[in-house]
């Protein structure tokens, strides 16, 4: 049982360390995107900024995807272990316990979105 304890102490330090990390990331990312030139640049300056934008859009793009499905992959680790304990003690529950499967795997969906939205603006 202390093993057990250790583990998720460990995971919930890993994930609220890779947690500070993407939101760390995701800030040097939009802050690219949003600097703007204090003088008029050259066009080669032009191309070079476009393509530095362009670089760390792309990367808060996968942050925000990973992320989410990290996040996902977590929590229906959890629920889904929680649901099949739940339905083996009283199957008539297995609609509810999908529906709560359903709800973390939204976070998915979440992270795309937010994703695309990047890519948009890149």
């Amino acid at each position: 049982m202390a093993d057990k304890r250790s583990f998720k102490a460990r995971i919930g330090n890993i994930s609220s360390i890779s947690l500070l990390l993407a939101v760390v990331l995701a800030l040097v990312a939009t802050s690219g995107v949003f600097a703007q030139a204090t003088t008029a640049p050259e066009s080669a300056q032009v191309a070079i900024a476009n393509a530095e934008v362009q670089k760390f859009g792309l990367i808060a793009a996968a942050i925000a995807f990973g992320m989410g499905a990290i996040g996902a992959g977590i929590a229906i680790a959890n629920v889904g272990a929680a649901a099949m304990g739940a339905i083996g003690e009283k199957p008539e529950i297995a609609g509810q316990a999908l529906i709560f499967i359903a709800l973390a795997e939204g976070l998915v969906v979440f992270g795309f979105i937010t994703a695309l939205m990047i890519l948009g603006k890149v």
